[in-house]
């Protein structure tokens, strides 16, 4: 019963939160960029390249060009979404409509979580629409239809999630622009670490450090331990590609990053809530 009481403050601020960011000349001038950028790459989309004189079967190009397309709409987004979410706090409380939510009988913890799900319903439809234009130029043009391709998107919406939250929190306590660099350095951090490991793991890099060390390297190391509770954003990313492809199989470390980017979430989502639920509101 409590819940269900719970429940309309924080559609309502969702909701508002949703069509007020809509209304935002960035936030249109921005869709309407990503979205024109996506549907002129429809040219690149066509079933006759050739290599060595041989033609290329026209699902392997487009699994290629849509993976390496999905990863670049994710990643954008990604930045996007925390660009969103870090002024959203401070244009609350400057245009007073933090305290006139507050004054009413509505919880600190409901206009958080109503921010949280308007910020994160916005940035995954906008993430949603650009994989939605590829994936219908893909089957326009090539008849190869890939169902994965939205799954996909949904699932990425984590990463959207972890971006909401981490931003929300850190404008609570520092500058706006120093929480989206922060979070932006977390991600790019997370990014070159994962290419750095993958990388490490090819049999030439295997070979090399054999030869220089003498022995293979072992063991359980500080920036092993480092590495592996970092947010795991990119192996999301590459998780949710993996659906593109029906023939993937799945063990541990490929659901690992689902997992640590999920508990990430919601511990940053309880230290929202606690650190808000101590600001003054004026």
């Amino acid at each position: 019963m409590e819940t269900s009481k719970s429940l309309p403050p924080i559609i309502k601020i969702t909701k508002y939160t949703l069509v007020d960011e809509m209304q935002q000349r960035s936030f249109v001038v921005m869709f309407v960029i990503c979205a024109i950028c996506v549907f002129l790459l429809r040219g690149c989309f066509q079933g006759n390249y050739m290599v060595n004189g041989q033609s290329l079967d026209p699902g392997t190009i487009v699994r290629t060009l849509s993976k390496a397309t999905f990863h670049v709409i994710a990643t954008c987004v990604m930045v996007i979404a925390a660009l969103f979410s870090m002024r959203i706090f401070r244009r609350d409380r400057s245009e007073g409509m933090q305290s006139a939510v507050l004054s009413k009988p509505i919880a600190r913890w409901q206009y958080v979580m109503g921010k949280i799900l308007g910020l994160w319903i916005l940035s995954t439809l906008f993430m949603f629409i650009l994989h939605g234009i590829v994936f219908l130029i893909t089957s326009i043009n090539l008849m190869v239809f890939m169902p994965g391709y939205l799954v996909a998107s949904l699932v990425c919406s984590l990463n959207l999630l972890f971006v909401v939250n981490a931003v929300l929190l850190l404008s609570l306590l520092m500058p706006d622009i120093v929480a989206f660099l922060t979070v932006l350095g977390v991600g790019i951090v997370g990014f070159v670490a994962d290419g750095i490991a993958a990388a490490s793991q090819s049999q030439i890099a295997q070979a090399m450090l054999q030869h220089s060390n003498g022995h293979p390297e072992s063991g359980i190391t500080f920036w092993k331990v480092v590495y592996v509770l970092w947010p795991k954003l990119l192996g999301v990313q590459q998780l949710a590609a993996s659906l593109i492809e029906s023939e993937s199989t799945y063990g541990f470390g490929t659901i690992y990053p689902l997992i640590n980017v999920l508990v990430y979430c919601l511990i940053l989502g309880a230290l929202l809530f606690r650190r808000f639920r101590n600001e003054d509101i004026v």
